[in-house]
């Protein structure tokens, strides 16, 4: 009897394991027509979303990097965890300006999951930011952050965000405009990098001197 629940349970994960794989590893190589987020916006919110697809030498370096600075400073070295962040942030008690997920892990709940701090969601986006970590190179990790991220409300993406705020493409978003965009990542809906409050063009400043201090573009050189 146990051995038959065994092979049961076996087989179980082994389908789950494979069906997962077939779930993430496509969009490796194919740009992704739409993520849960943004379903969740057109179904629940009922929102008209903005979202338009452009490779990595479509977007500036500037935003790049400028991400990266704000939401993730270890990117380019870390497995998909920044457990030193994470031990900082179960240590503090006041409101952090950055949170402990890294872009990996907001790239798996972005495009596959939900809102929420569930242990259901959280077990589910660590499963996941694993497996993107690995089918992924990092490169096309933070290539699909920066094109399904929201950066204002129904806003998604570079490239559509960069446009309709600025007017111009993403390949051509001046690091002003690329911090202040990163800048909006925590909480997009309630802060404007079209119509910047003092806040958020203080939060820019911080990040563009992350960015100096980081080494500019070059940071993200060996992607």
């Amino acid at each position: 009897m146990a051995r038959r629940v065994f092979r049961i349970l076996a087989g179980v994960g082994v389908t789950f394991l494979l069906l997962t794989i077939l779930m993430v590893l496509p969009w490796r190589w194919l740009a992704p027509p739409t993520s849960a987020f943004m379903l969740r916006e057109q179904v629940v919110n009922d929102n008209a979303i903005h979202y338009r697809w452009v490779s990595w030498d479509r977007i500036s370096p500037h935003l790049a990097i400028a991400v990266v600075a704000s939401e993730d400073q270890k990117f380019p070295v870390h497995h998909g965890f920044d457990f030193e962040s994470i031990l900082q942030a179960l240590e503090e008690k006041k409101n952090r300006r950055r949170g402990a997920s890294t872009i990996s892990q907001q790239v798996a709940k972005n495009l596959f999951l939900w809102p929420g701090r569930s242990y259901v969601r959280k077990g589910l986006e660590a499963y996941l930011t694993l497996l993107i970590e690995t089918l992924w190179p990092k490169r096309r990790i933070l290539e699909m952050y920066l094109n399904v991220a929201e950066f204002g409300p129904a806003m998604f993406g570079a490239e559509a965000t960069s446009r309709r705020l600025f007017h111009k493409p993403a390949s051509r978003l001046s690091l002003r405009e690329a911090s202040l965009m990163a800048a909006v990542l925590p909480n997009p809906k309630k802060m404007s990098a079209g119509r910047p409050s003092a806040y958020v063009i203080g939060r820019a400043w911080e990040i563009r001197t992350w960015v100096r201090k980081l080494g500019g573009a070059r940071y993200l050189s060996g992607l």
